[in-house]
């Protein structure tokens, strides 16, 4: 059986989508910015708890304190990308449930009182929609360069806050020259997939 999604749009998504490592000067627009949102949001989580919180860096200031937390390989591309989202996981995220999850509204208090299995949740779901995030951009005609190479402690304590865990630095934008590294190996089905 053949998938139902176009092979271009499969390729555009998947296939031929790459990690960038450098970006054109061309500019991300807020626009660019809100379409990818409000296709990616559609993505689900656990309880529809929607922990993903994302920072746009677009000031010089911002992109300089950025960098540093960033690892030294990581920064020149930090440093050029039109665009770089900080994305993190809300740990009270269970505030918006009621609003999120209205057919049962008492699950803020009977699942999410505690805050330890808040933050699990939080991360699993939270790094779910980044990989919506992070398709979204491709979606859009962007690539995406997501990197967890960075001072996670330092990227909180800079731009978050105790109740906000960093998952990982994107950089946005039209890729630029030898843009990408050449694919690396995949498993096969059978190594991966086991029927029983």
């Amino acid at each position: 059986m053949s998938l139902v999604l176009d092979p271009a749009a499969q390729d555009l998504l998947f296939r031929e989508a790459r990690t960038a490592n450098t970006f054109t000067d061309e500019p991300v627009t807020e626009e660019q910015v809100q379409a990818i949102y409000d296709l990616v949001k559609y993505g689900p989580t656990a309880f529809n708890q929607s922990p993903l919180r994302v920072v746009l860096v677009r000031s010089t200031e911002a992109r300089e304190r950025l960098v540093k937390h960033m690892s030294e390989g990581n920064r020149p591309k930090t440093a050029t990308a039109p665009l770089v989202a900080i994305l993190a996981a809300d740990n009270e995220f269970h505030e918006e449930l009621p609003e999120l999850f209205p057919h049962f509204p008492q699950a803020k208090d009977a699942f999410f009182a505690e805050r330890p299995v808040r933050e699990r949740s939080a991360v699993l779901n939270a790094a779910l929609q980044a990989a919506y995030f992070i398709v979204g951009v491709r979606a859009a005609g962007l690539a995406a360069g997501p990197m967890t190479g960075l001072d996670f402690a330092g990227v909180q304590k800079e731009f978050l806050d105790d109740d906000h865990t960093p998952l990982m630095v994107v950089n946005i934008g039209k890729p630029g020259e030898s843009a990408w590294f050449p694919r690396s190996p995949r498993l096969a089905f059978d190594e991966v997939v086991t029927t029983v």
